[in-house]
């Protein structure tokens, strides 16, 4: 059964950071794109990062608001991927979530090519 577990997400002053992580089982990771995408409450949901599969080349990739702020990594091993976020601002408080996908690169973005996703993580950020 494919699963994706979201955590660490939390409460923080603007300025802080925080670590997500996100647990993959039920299938061979190192053969997906992981993503990340976020929700803010009356928004749309909206990528965030990717970290594509080994061997695709290319990526990681950021969507422009985060770049610069935010790192994304895998340990195919561990079957882990994490989205570091620093210099956090209210902006970025939602839903984050993770998500896996086998589509072509150009295609990474978009979210309706992420099959499977987890429950979600809840980042609030104070100013």
């Amino acid at each position: 059964q494919v699963q994706l577990t979201e955590s660490g997400g939390g409460l923080v002053q603007a300025g802080g950071s925080l670590k997500l992580s996100c647990a993959a089982s039920g299938f061979t990771m190192r053969d997906y794109h992981i993503g990340w995408f976020r929700q803010a409450p009356g928004r749309e949901r909206e990528f965030v990062a990717v970290s594509v599969r080994p061997g695709t080349g290319g990526g990681p990739f950021y969507t422009d608001a985060v770049k610069g702020r935010f790192t994304i990594s895998r340990d195919n091993a561990k079957k882990m991927v994490y989205l570091q976020m620093e210099n956090l601002n209210p902006e970025d408080t939602a839903v984050y979530y993770c998500a896996s996908s086998r589509a072509a690169l150009s295609a990474v973005r978009q979210l309706e090519m992420y099959r499977a996703w987890g429950q979600g993580t809840q980042v609030t950020v104070s100013s």
